[in-house]
């Protein structure tokens, strides 16, 4: 199991920093996100004041965009980083692609991201390979592409002999060092992030990895996404064990975070969408109350209604790193791949913390 860092919402400026900071405590991968800035511009800086760790979008949204623009993106963040970069995408909810990308949400959701995936995939491979470009879809039809917008092949993957050198680890999880059915063994890695059975049957079928959204339980994880994951893997005749499994966990060690924890849970449960955690649970009534008080803007209301029990379900809660560690370790062996902590890794007073998290997360 790997442990990886979430970047927090920073300035360009201060990404070398964060990321040298980030390789050094020993994280195995660093995260964006999409939220207050570009989830890829972070990836220059990080792959150039970087060596070892890998790189990856946790997620960047898929329906703001055009796949092309997405292929040509990850394709050179791949070339960048010698083969570090991971391409996370989520498809947000439909307030968010309408009303804050002002782009239209597609009849099918996994129908779109599905061929997005696969129009990605024709482009790598006509660049990696000289073959003619001839995708014809429901949502996108691409046939077009010239020697002059060819940005031509990837190098050969980095040997694991050169990595080490490097100072780092290619192939450690099962789905990325795999090459997809179909695709070229160059490929960017394609994680796909989700609350709901229809991604992770998504992902199970054509994708590197499966980013579990921080609103989860292992209950849900075991039994609902898993067996999600595999359904979509036999569909294909794929192995499950060549989709990574990479969570953002929420964790505590002092009832500052834990108050935390508490508030950001009670604001996922009030999702719609993610009704289906909660109600595994039995808890779905709590979400629906927590749905009427987010509609009305009664947001300080809505942490009272997260229980006790309900918190330490979703929540890992341990004092020490090497208690956390553990703590982390005995709730997600066997359910999860990478690990990453809901809270964002920033240098500064609890470096010693991260290098002993961290430390920890690297014993066998």
């Amino acid at each position: 199991m790997k442990l990886d860092a979430a970047l927090s919402p920073a300035r360009l400026a201060d990404v070398p920093a964060i990321a040298t900071a980030a390789e050094a405590a020993g994280f195995d991968c660093l995260w964006t996100t999409e939220t207050q800035h570009d989830p890829f511009l972070p990836h220059t800086l990080i792959a150039e004041h970087t060596s070892r760790i890998r790189m990856g979008t946790g997620i960047a949204v898929s329906f703001a965009r055009s796949p092309a623009t997405l292929a040509y993106t990850a394709w050179d963040l791949a070339a960048q980083s010698n083969g570090r970069f991971i391409l996370g995408l989520g498809t947000q909810v439909k307030a968010h692609i309408e009303r804050r990308f002002g782009m239209e949400w597609p009849v099918s959701v996994t129908g779109k991201l599905r061929e997005q995936i696969q129009v990605m995939r024709a482009l790598w491979h006509t660049w990696q390979t000289g073959e003619v470009l001839n995708h014809r879809g429901e949502y996108y039809k691409i046939t077009l592409m010239s020697p002059f917008f060819n940005p031509g092949p990837l190098p050969p993957p980095i040997s694991d002999e050169a990595q080490s050198q490097m100072g780092g680890q290619r192939g450690a999880i099962s789905g990325e060092a795999q090459p997809q059915m179909g695709a070229p063994k160059t490929a960017v890695p394609i994680y796909i992030a989700g609350v709901n059975t229809g991604l992770a049957k998504l992902a199970g079928e054509l994708c590197n990895g499966f980013l579990v959204h921080p609103f989860h339980t292992p209950d849900y994880l075991r039994e609902v996404l898993h067996p999600a994951i595999r359904a979509g893997a036999d569909k294909t005749g794929r192995q499950k064990q060549l989709i990574a499994i990479s969570a953002s966990v929420f964790a505590a060690t002092n009832h500052k975070e834990r108050e935390y924890c508490r508030q950001q849970v009670s604001f996922y449960a009030s999702t719609p969408s993610y009704r289906p955690v909660m109600a595994l649970h039995g808890w779905e009534e709590i979400a629906a109350k927590l749905s009427m008080l987010a509609a009305r803007g009664e947001w300080q209301d809505m942490p009272a209604l997260i229980s006790d029990k309900i918190l330490s379900t979703f929540v890992t809660e341990a004092g020490s790193p090497q208690e956390l560690a553990l703590a982390l370790k005995e709730r997600y062996t066997g359910l999860a791949d990478r690990l990453t902590l809901y809270i964002p890794f920033m240098p500064g007073e609890k470096d010693s913390w991260w290098r002993d998290l961290a430390a920890q997360f690297a014993q066998q």
